[in-house]
């Protein structure tokens, strides 16, 4: 999943716990900084404006299709429709698989959470599904009856439902703070008696209790770049959405849309024929805000630009509201290959997986084809060299996928806090970091928003190698992978990231491979060598 985090604890009151999980949604920030350069814009982008103006003006450049692996796009996006790929070989809408890929009318990408009675929008988490699957077998058994070849699968199982039963008590304990904090800022916004209250109305207001006076200061600062309504909804209710998304449905062991919305085999791993053609889905925002940070239109003065400028985004559709599934995950590869996509972004990751194998063999299946893979570290402050996320670009059984970089968020200013706090990071599982906080793009509606993750970094270098790739197209996957690494700036000072209730100083080349953020110009020039 790893979308969205919030840190509210029970143990802190409400206001103070709030402000924990303000990061998360923030808004005030240089348009465009991810493509910015840090000597002259003085943020630390990666350069690529300077690289159009002083290093792409004038070259030819051949299209690349780019596979949004996501929660959904929306094509009729102002600022994507002009870069949609669509399926020349499919003919629209008339219930005929064309070009006999198994897939009916499947013009702009594929939805495997869904078929014709509608589309998956929350899903459960892998951790509960798993525990679902495996509580017939161990659900009411002691240690001393289990048999010496499932001992390993029943310790598992509880090591497991201690960990679920642990995040539903945070889940249903953050449910209540936010409510109650809901509670508190809405009878301060009633007292003041404007809708939309600026920071000089909260500076006015004189609190009653303590809370009131906590939830004062805190407004005060919030709105000195925000306004209320983006407070209010960046927070409060993305807040409320998030904790009763978990109880309701991530946590929820009754919750199992699959059957219904699907009927697939879910058993036969490698089943592929099953859908349907809506890539836009019930809540396209995740993945429409990364498809415009990969190729947004550059020229239409519209929006937001993307990195890449001659790119064709095809959407996939594999990640619901809740974990993903191995078996979508791995037919969305096999799918966004078969048709031609050359860079994959993958925004999404979990604790636990299902099939790992299935996940495996796309991968394989993609490295044979020249496809490079992107994929997002994830947003838990985990250090991945002792905590696992999945899917891993590690194989079952030995080896490792090689065009397929991991990639951490770093935020603007080049300092202590240059590591995004919520950023996974690994000395050698984590590749790169690049921009993830504070990113303007594309949402349904035409609209567009900041927002936080390695979900928004990981893009921005799937961007980079669309765009290597689209002005140097011998290149393979694996070379672009190695120049994109090559290239970095380096990070020479140390940053801080909490490890438990503990903030530590520690060198950023320790946070990953390469010890630095992605950077274009850098990169092209070591592409122009390299041809």
């Amino acid at each position: 999943m790893n979308k969205m985090n919030f840190d509210i604890l029970s143990k802190k009151s409400l206001a103070v716990a709030f402000l924990a999980a303000l990061p998360f949604f923030s808004f005030a920030q240089k348009a465009n900084w991810q493509n910015l350069d840090l000597k002259t814009d003085s943020v630390f982008g990666i350069s690529t404006e300077k690289a159009y103006k002083e290093l792409l003006k004038g070259k030819k450049a051949k299209t690349v299709i780019v596979g949004i692996l996501d929660s959904g796009v929306d094509y009729d996006h102002e600022d994507l429709k002009s870069v949609m790929w669509s399926n020349a070989k499919e003919v629209a809408g008339n219930g005929k698989d064309d070009d006999k890929n198994g897939y009916i009318d499947d013009i702009r990408g594929w939805n495997y959470l869904g078929s014709a009675k509608g589309s998956i929008s929350h899903e459960a988490l892998e951790l509960t599904r798993i525990l679902r699957r495996d509580e017939a077998k161990f659900g009411n058994v002691d240690q001393t009856a289990v048999a010496a070849a499932d001992l390993p699968a029943f310790q598992a199982y509880q090591k497991m439902r201690a960990a679920y039963e642990e995040e539903l008590a945070e889940s249903k304990s953050g449910l209540i703070n936010i409510q109650g904090f809901k509670a508190v800022i809405d009878a301060v916004v009633k007292k003041i008696g404007k809708e939309e209250p600026t920071a000089a109305d909260f500076e006015s207001f004189k609190p009653e209790n303590e809370m009131e006076g906590r939830v004062k200061k805190m407004m005060v600062s919030q709105l000195q770049d925000n306004t209320f309504k983006e407070f209010y909804d960046g927070q409060i209710v993305k807040g409320l959405e998030y904790y009763s998304g978990k109880v309701n449905y991530n946590l929820n062991m009754e919750f199992d849309p699959r059957p219904e919305l699907v009927g697939d085999n879910y058993a036969d791993s490698r089943e592929r024929n099953y859908g349907n053609n809506d890539i836009l889905g019930p809540d396209a925002s995740h993945g429409t805000h990364v498809a415009g940070i990969v190729g947004a239109n550059r020229s239409n003065n519209l929006g937001v630009q993307g990195v890449a400028d001659n790119v064709l985004i095809m959407g996939v559709r594999a990640v619901p509201d809740g974990d993903e599934r191995d078996k979508d995950v791995a037919n969305a590869i096999r799918y966004a290959v078969d048709n031609g996509a050359k860079v994959l972004n993958m925004s999404f990751g979990k604790a636990y997986s299902w099939d790992k194998k299935v996940v495996d063999e796309a991968v394989k299946y993609a490295m044979s084809k020249d496809v490079l893979i992107v994929q997002a570290a994830g947003n838990d402050n985990k250090n991945l060299e002792v905590e696992k996320s999945y899917p891993d670009r590690r194989y079952e059984g030995g080896g490792a996928a090689g065009a397929y970089i991991v990639v951490g968020a770093s935020g603007s200013t080049d300092d202590a806090t240059l590591k995004a706090s919520f950023s996974n990071y690994g000395k050698t599982t984590v590749d790169v970091f690049a921009p993830g906080v504070k990113i303007n793009s594309s949402i349904p509606g035409s609209k567009y928003a900041k927002f936080d993750g390695t979900s928004m970094a990981s893009p921005v270098v799937a961007g980079l190698a669309a765009l290597i790739r689209s002005y140097y197209p011998k290149l393979s996957a694996q070379k672009v992978k190695d120049i994109i690494l090559a290239s970095v700036v380096k990070v020479n000072h140390d940053v801080t990231v909490k490890v438990g209730e503990e903030e530590k100083s520690i060198p950023f080349a320790d946070l990953c491979v390469t010890g630095g953020i992605v950077n274009t110009y850098n990169a092209l020039k070591l592409a122009e060598q390299a041809k």
